[in-house]
């Protein structure tokens, strides 16, 4: 069965090249490493909420934008695989040290599908 990793992030808005930089040259690492897809989207339509929202979760301050993601692989443990490759690659270790937002208030997590038409 499919696995996904989401993400949820604040990055400035004057940062948005240098992060779809970042994000192309990760994502073909990670498709190297065993990701079947990876998905990266910049907040277009996100409403401001009473009780939580995008914004609020990842305390995005009022220069950044919202990038919500999400990586694709067929199964848990490509994921796991693909996640120590990640941790163990320099390549990515030194994309991770320039990072152009501040990871602290990244939001991710692993999520098996229930439902995918």
């Amino acid at each position: 069965m499919k696995y996904v990793d989401g993400f949820v992030a604040a990055v400035p808005a004057e940062k948005k090249e240098a992060y779809r930089q970042m994000a192309a040259k990760a994502a073909v690492l990670l498709k190297e490493f065993g990701a079947t897809r990876v998905v990266e989207c910049w907040a277009d339509d996100v409403a401001e909420g009473k009780v939580t929202d995008f914004r609020m979760a990842v305390k995005a301050q009022d220069n950044e934008e919202v990038v919500f993601s999400w990586i694709e692989y067929p199964s848990k443990e490509v994921r796991d695989a693909v996640n120590q490759k990640v941790m163990d690659d320099p390549r990515m270790r030194e994309m991770g040290d320039t990072m152009p937002f501040d990871g602290q208030r990244l939001i991710f997590g692993g999520f098996a599908p229930i439902l995918d038409e």
